[in-house]
């Protein structure tokens, strides 16, 4: 009977396991769908705005704000990895922390790698290893636009005094709530587009018309494009986070379901063979007394 009750309690521990993944499933799920459309709304600007910029890179010599596509020789490397603050979703942290350790083992090798950590959980891993130069796990506290652009600012700032010679971003791109995809994305220096050709280059840098000036523009829209990059890498990462967690409750719940259910069966086995071992031995208790 003791076995029996080691079943129950299993039974019992793995029904609670389950409201509690199921719970987090569903929370995950209504938190998916606003970070989902919110990046879902940004992503035409942000990635419209990026374009522009990377085909304005080719006039910026001897303009304002030229600093910033600035093609230096690449001896020093920020790498900023976005992660999240909490667990339990799944491969979605451990995702970041491989390809940033990539970074320094196989892309940069023999260049000095720095890091800057947004995320609780990439921080806590990678500065057994690594070099970090700051952290900020407040962020997704409050996660809007403004606090965005004060990273950025500093990320700028790093670039523009020579601390750094090139600057990424490595984060979670928000395909749907199964699949993220892992970026590796140069922040700074602003590289041209390559996706256009000899031919593209004529029409698509010809058909600008500047006012008030090339400069008053490009000082202007350097900055902005830079923090709008950062703001949906950081979105992109937030509905990740919650779809990689919301696939992550489903199937724990599943294989608790599962799990019970075998439990179950095997509780109802051994429950009847007790039952079984009982009446033999009354049967066999009645035999000998009438013996």
């Amino acid at each position: 009977m003791a076995n029996l009750k080691e079943i129950r309690n299993r039974i019992s521990s793995v029904g609670s396991t389950m409201q509690i993944t199921s719970a987090m499933k569903m929370v995950s799920a209504a938190k998916l769908k606003k970070a989902q459309n919110a990046i879902t709304a940004m992503r035409p600007y942000a990635n419209t705005l990026t374009t522009l910029l990377q085909n304005l890179s080719a006039t910026l010599e001897g303009d304002s704000g030229s600093e910033f596509a600035d093609q230096r020789e690449v001896n020093k490397i920020l790498v900023v990895a976005i992660t999240s603050n909490r667990g339990l979703a799944g491969a979605f942290n451990n995702s970041i922390v491989k390809e940033a350790r990539r970074c320094v083992k196989e892309i940069y090798v023999g260049k000095q790698v720095n890091f800057v950590t947004l995320g609780k959980k990439g921080n806590d891993i990678l500065r057994k290893t690594e070099t970090i130069v700051e952290n900020d796990n407040a962020i997704f506290d409050d996660l809007n636009y403004e606090n965005a652009a004060v990273i950025a600012e500093k990320l700028m700032t790093l670039f523009a005094e020579g601390s750094c010679d090139k600057i990424v971003l490595v984060y979670n791109k928000f395909k749907n709530a199964a699949t993220q995809i892992v970026m590796n994305e140069q922040f700074l220096p602003i590289v041209a587009s390559k996706e256009d050709s000899d031919e593209d280059n004529t029409s698509s840098k010809a058909q600008y018309i500047f006012e008030p000036s090339k400069e008053k523009i490009i000082s202007e829209l350097i900055p902005k494009s830079l923090k709008t990059q950062l703001f949906k890498a950081l979105r992109d990462s937030v509905a990740s986070e919650h779809g990689a967690r919301m696939t992550a409750m489903h199937k724990a719940t599943d294989n608790a379901i599962e799990l019970r259910d075998q439990l179950k069966l095997h509780y109802n086995k051994a429950r009847q063979a007790a039952i079984t071992s009982e009446i033999l031995e009354i049967v066999g208790g009645a035999e000998a007394l009438i013996g």
